[in-house]
């Protein structure tokens, strides 16, 4: 799906970049990403499909998928900001 079919249906079910993405606990960042690359991921372009046909059905997505207690995943890798412990390198 296009970026641009994306935003559509984003429009579709009433909903904004950045509350779509706070709401199935993705970044914002992220999905500005599939921006550049012009589409998006088949898992992203279902949920906002799914999204718009429950809104033009009178159906509250929003209430369902809050419901889900979703958790934003979090990188576990060493990043820049975090520091690493500094081995005692003394030699005897």
């Amino acid at each position: 799906m296009t970026f641009i079919d994306f935003k559509k249906l984003l429009l579709d079910a009433e909903i904004s970049l950045p509350k779509f993405s706070k709401l199935i606990k993705v970044s914002e960042k992220n999905i500005q990403s599939y921006k550049k690359k012009g589409e998006v991921p088949n898992t992203i372009a279902v949920i906002a499909k799914c999204f718009a046909t429950m809104k033009a059905r009178g159906m509250d997505y929003r209430n369902k998928v809050e419901s889900l207690q979703l958790q934003a995943k979090t990188k576990k890798g060493a990043g820049f900001a975090k520091s690493k412990e500094k081995k005692d390198v003394t030699s005897s």
